[in-house]
């Protein structure tokens, strides 16, 4: 099953500039758990922020997210994978690098997420249709 079948379709985005707060609000807004920050104007990467991120970089530090900008702890760059992979090797680019969601490039444009879940998904799909 190609990565194309089984991402999450959309992204969900935060500036920069925008505080550990206002990201967290957006998370639990949108029922989400990772934003992409915007490319810069200077061309810079994208990046992502997860709820670990904040967990582990704001919270267990007893930082005050309103005063923490998401650049301060966003995690560069994003890992991007194409969308033509199959699911299975995403598995173990997941299991190599740590990681456990990569953007989804198609014709050079990032379109989307694909996370652990997503995988899961996948091969438990394939494994029910055999």
């Amino acid at each position: 099953m190609k990565t194309r079948e089984v991402m999450t379709r959309g992204i969900v985005t935060i500036e920069l500039e925008a505080s550990v707060a206002k990201a967290m609000e957006k998370m639990f807004d949108r029922r989400v758990s990772s934003l992409i920050t915007e490319e810069s104007p200077d061309g810079d990467i994208y990046g992502i922020i997860t709820r670990k991120d904040i967990i582990n970089k704001v919270i267990a530090h007893e930082k005050n997210p309103r005063k923490i900008k998401v650049a301060e702890i966003v995690s560069k760059p994003l890992l991007v994978i194409s969308s033509d992979l199959e699911a299975k090797y995403v598995a173990g680019l997941m299991t190599r690098s740590g990681v456990r969601r990569f953007g989804v490039m198609e014709n050079g444009k990032l379109v989307s997420l694909i996370s652990n879940n997503d995988v899961l998904r996948a091969e438990t799909l394939e494994l029910l249709s055999e």
